[in-house]
């Protein structure tokens, strides 16, 4: 299958069937713009990747065959779903950025922790350092922050590319 061009520099837009959920969520980890079809009819997955000019990923073949940008991922453990992509898409970044939202794709902003380390406001249940820096969804306004889970991540992607290389 041809690899499918975005006619962009960086990497392309993405739009991630529910079988791939997962695979959305570690895109939009490494500041790709992925929307996440959980829902969805295959009519309008359809509609959206072409109107929207998005590279369809799905393990779905029928799907697959009814789209014009499409990759059809084999594997069914994320690990091989990710590969096949960082393969297709070598533009694709590795790194974990705070860039978009694991739960809609909004962008994030960068926001700093008031001085005292007092709690934002409107989300009580977010204990911050005084100086952390926070990230909040232009969207949904969901709040991020550098934590254990980021760390994990990193060493994750970075363990998943260290065994491509092998």
């Amino acid at each position: 299958m041809p690899r499918p061009t975005s006619g962009i520099v960086g990497p392309p837009r993405f739009l991630a069937d529910e079988m791939v959920g997962r695979l959305a969520r570690y895109l939009r980890f490494v500041g790709c713009d992925t929307v996440y079809a959980r829902g969805w009819t295959d009519d309008a997955i359809v509609e959206v990747s072409r109107r929207e000019n998005r590279v369809l990923l799905t393990r779905d073949r029928a799907l697959a065959r009814r789209a014009s940008r499409v990759l059809l991922l084999t594997g069914v453990h994320l690990v091989d779903q990710w590969r096949a992509v960082r393969e297709t898409f070598p533009e694709v970044p590795q790194e974990v950025g705070f860039e978009r939202c694991t739960e809609c794709n909004g962008r994030l902003a960068l926001h700093r922790a008031p001085e005292g380390g007092h709690r934002p406001s409107g989300v009580p249940w977010v204990r911050v350092a005084q100086g952390l820096p926070l990230y909040r969804c232009e969207e949904c306004g969901h709040i991020y922050w550098e934590g254990s889970h980021a760390t994990r991540l990193r060493a994750q992607l970075r363990k998943w590319a260290e065994e491509a290389e092998d």
